[in-house]
């Protein structure tokens, strides 16, 4: 029975230094403990003065720029050559023999390969890091139109 008063005695016990250091970590800092405020006497040069009006992001949607991806002539139409161009060049990199045809072989002794690539302590298994270094790696996309922003020295 005592082991049931020592057990709540700890739990309150618990629950008070938890609220101490909540209390404790909520106050506001004083002016006191705050350090002064650094001069401003350095300011030698103005900073440029901001532009009028603020440069616009693009305003295209996620599937106006998908097309523009697949429509590589720009005639605003997507051919069927166009369409599967990308299918076409990954189906390429799987077809190892080259005969137009993917065999199960192919793909397997490709997929194979990453796995192994993958497994660095060559255990059999992928620990989450290994299966990390599974994804497909994406070039970063260049900004689609550069800042058009006034230089500094320009006043509009």
């Amino acid at each position: 029975m005592w082991r049931y008063f020592v057990g709540a005695a700890g739990a309150l016990l618990l629950a008070a230094a938890g609220l101490f250091f909540f209390r404790g970590s909520a106050e506001p800092e004083t002016a006191a403990a705050l350090p002064p405020p650094m001069p401003v006497e350095t300011a030698e040069a103005e900073p440029p003065p901001l532009p009028k009006a603020a440069p616009r992001a693009d305003d295209r949607t996620r599937e106006q720029k998908r097309f523009d991806r697949y429509d590589r002539d720009r005639d605003e139409s997507i051919t069927r050559e166009e369409y599967l161009r990308n299918r076409r060049r990954a189906y390429a990199r799987l077809d190892s023999n080259g005969d137009g045809r993917l065999s199960f072989d192919e793909w397997a002794v490709r997929t194979t390969n990453k796995f192994v690539g993958a497994d660095a302590d060559r255990s059999g298994a992928l620990s989450r890091t290994e299966f990390a270094t599974t994804r497909v790696v994406r070039r970063p996309r260049a900004s689609p139109t550069p800042c058009r922003c006034p230089a500094p020295d320009e006043e509009e």
